[in-house]
């Protein structure tokens, strides 16, 4: 006990420290990043906030540090972790395929990097500033044991605004370090990958309060275990009952014909489709019922190239299978659009096509371009920016078969709210085309899966994933890749996967969880008022205030 004493009393004066707290909101931030990339040592996710955690619930309980400096540490904390999960951005260099110069190459590489890196950690330092706020109301005074829910409302209401702005990207949900565990995820079905962000935060605080709060330390332990346990006992049975539901089956094969970026644009393009057809033939022996090419896998424009389109045609007519090929498509304003298009046993096409909603930012479209090509002009440089791309309106639901598809492409499969939109629209198994050969075999290949992943368990539908250079794969319900294709090999699967009508309860409801974690971010603010025990004073200053 003195030794624990001790211990906990060091770690107190060394985080009261300026020089301390940054250390260990750095030492947090770079951790938690650390379990995304590498998820199979995701389990250490339930402890690596405790760090940030800790200084985070010492600024609040203390209620005399300057909000300004309290900022600056959030945006330290956050800085750290999307340092280290954008890391893979320099694997893009050195951008040989734009045809620009090293030197432009470098600057594009950190302006993305460092760039992505501080625009998400602007808005993410709030969730420190909004948490002391609430720390200084008199309802969290009384109730310590709402702390560990305010900071996971804050939180889930943080990942869920990434998602609703170009300078945002939902790259970092906490959930995608739970991924390498089916368990972990199995919650997600009820309230989506919202809820693991929430288990995951509680947990974590609650044991930073126990080292806070040595009187009360057991309650908060306890607290964390029961959350802990709850999550993962709660995810197994969901698992479980999910498994033993009936379902239609179907056999489905998916392409990785390994055609880097830089090969993409070189190679001729009849060469181009002479690998991916191989593969496709081989597959097709198998008599599967669809076969999935990657994003982009022909890159032209359907309505302009009739020679290659026939020879589409001509591939699925001969194999007898429908054929869903990503390619180009331009309405009839001369807008193009990244879209998927299936080419049937019949020989129709282009009448079902599906056209990618979330584009990337500086790849496919140039967000405020006067602007960024004033502020980095090696941007000009990129011949594939000289004209946007144009997004898609809706779900675009392939049928074939008897059988519904809800197609994602690429970026599409980190917004969960177009999973939604498409199940609700009646999809039956996911479609994932993707093309993530920029990153060649980076870290970023594996969480791009791991999001897939999220959407296989929120949803409980088959996924079906076909990748340019990797990660190709079939995902069950429950979250587990059954079958892979690592990166940077050529091949295919042909796979059996089931055909569901169910609807969860998160594709039932949506994200009601981030409304309810709104509200109770605001419950101690009103309660407060109500009191009369929160003049405006009291929450913006003390007498007293300290960095």
């Amino acid at each position: 006990m003195v030794s624990e004493g001790f211990c906990v009393g060091r770690l107190q004066r060394f985080a009261e420290d300026r020089a301390g707290r940054l250390l260990l909101l750095v030492l947090g931030g770079a951790l938690t990043g650390l379990t995304l990339i590498y998820n199979s040592i995701g389990l250490l996710e339930w402890l690596t906030l405790i760090p940030a955690a800790y200084v985070l619930v010492g600024l609040a309980i203390r209620q005399d540090t300057k909000l300004r400096y309290t900022y600056g540490y959030g945006f330290a904390f956050f800085m750290s972790f999307y340092l280290v999960i954008y890391h893979w951005f320099i694997y893009l260099y050195p951008l040989e395929f734009t045809g620009m110069s090293r030197a432009s190459a470098v600057v594009v590489v950190l302006a993305g990097w460092v760039g992505l890196s501080i625009f998400q950690s602007l808005s993410g330092g709030l969730i420190f500033v909004f948490y002391v706020l609430l720390g200084r109301t008199g309802t969290v005074r009384r109730h310590r044991a709402m702390m560990p829910f305010l900071a996971a409302s804050l939180w889930v209401v943080f990942e869920w605004s990434q998602t609703q702005f170009w300078t945002g990207v939902p790259w970092g949900r906490l959930a995608v370090g739970q991924c390498a565990m089916p368990a972990m995820i199995g919650t997600a079905s009820l309230l989506g990958s919202y809820i693991i962000t929430f288990f995951l935060v509680s947990v974590n605080f609650s044991v930073a309060l126990a080292m806070r709060e040595r009187a009360k330390a057991r309650v908060f332990v306890f607290l964390a275990a029961g959350m802990f346990t709850f999550n993962a006992a709660a995810g197994g049975l969901l698992n479980y009952l999910d498994a033993q539901r009936q379902e239609g089956k179907i056999t489905a094969a998916v392409i990785q014909p390994n055609i880097g970026s830089g090969d993409k644009w070189d190679m001729g393009l009849s060469e181009m489709i002479d690998i991916t057809e191989s593969y496709t033939l081989k597959a097709a022996a198998s008599g599967p019922d669809l076969i999935i090419w990657p994003e982009t896998a022909v890159p032209v424009v359907l309505e302009s190239s009739p020679n290659t389109t026939r020879r589409l045609s001509d591939m699925s007519v001969g194999c007898g299978i429908p054929i869903l090929a990503g390619m180009f498509t331009e309405d009839q304003e001369g807008r193009e659009y990244n879209s998927l298009v299936l080419f049937e046993p019949d020989g129709s096409f282009g009448e079902q096509v599906y056209s990618k909603r979330r584009l990337v930012p500086f790849a496919e479209r140039m967000p405020w371009r006067r602007f960024f090509t004033f502020l980095i002009p090696p941007l000009t440089e990129i011949a594939m920016l000289e004209e946007d791309v144009y997004p898609g309106r809706d779900s675009g639901l392939i049928e074939g078969g008897g059988v519904v598809y809800g197609p994602l492409i690429c970026f599409d499969s980190i917004y969960e709210s177009l999973t939604i939109q498409s199940l609700r629209d009646g999809a039956q198994v996911l479609v994932i085309s993707t093309n993530d050969s920029w990153f060649y075999d980076s870290a970023a290949g594996r969480m791009h899966v791991a999001q897939a992943k999220l959407r296989a368990v929120e949803s409980r539908r088959w996924v079906l994933r076909a990748a340019n250079t990797g990660v190709s794969a079939v995902i069950t319900p429950n979250g587990q890749a059954v079958e892979t294709l690592r990166q940077l090999v050529g091949g295919y699967i042909v796979a059996e996967a089931g055909v569901r009508d169910n609807m969860t309860l998160y594709m039932r409801v949506g994200n009601i969880i981030v409304a309810a974690a709104a509200l109770f971010c605001l419950l101690p603010v009103v309660m407060a008022l109500f009191s009369g025990a929160l003049p405006p004073k009291i929450i913006l200053q003390t007498p007293r205030q300290h960095r």
